[in-house]
């Protein structure tokens, strides 16, 4: 996999996606390759590497990202009656780039 699959897939337009919610600072899309049947991203247009290393003058982006979470997240659950909204750190992050994952049902598939 790419250190940032984000940057350099999705940001440059190499990867097509489905875009849910759009604005001057975040992209959310449907997942290229679900692990549930509703599986969103959420992603800074800017590179920040994790939750970890986001600077004080990022917060607007931070806020911005949030709002967009928060919009998906309750028409998840008003169409779905269940969602999670997952970020993940260190090992567990693939690509080094700050996402969320905006999910509802159970998993289709184990990650290999």
């Amino acid at each position: 996999m790419t250190t940032d699959f984000y940057c350099e897939e999705v940001l440059s337009g190499k990867t097509q996606v489905e875009i849910v919610a759009e604005t001057e600072h975040v992209l959310a899309y449907h997942h290229t390759k679900p692990f549930y049947p509703v599986h969103i991203v959420a992603i800074p247009k800017k590179h920040i590497t994790s939750l970890t290393t986001i600077e004080e003058n990022d917060h607007f982006i931070l806020m911005d990202l949030m709002l967009i979470i928060k919009d998906i997240s309750a028409k998840v659950l008003d169409q779905h009656e269940s969602c999670k909204v997952i970020t993940n750190l260190g090992k567990y992050q693939d690509s080094k780039h700050l996402h969320w994952h905006i999910v509802s049902g159970e998993p289709l598939k184990q990650k290999k």
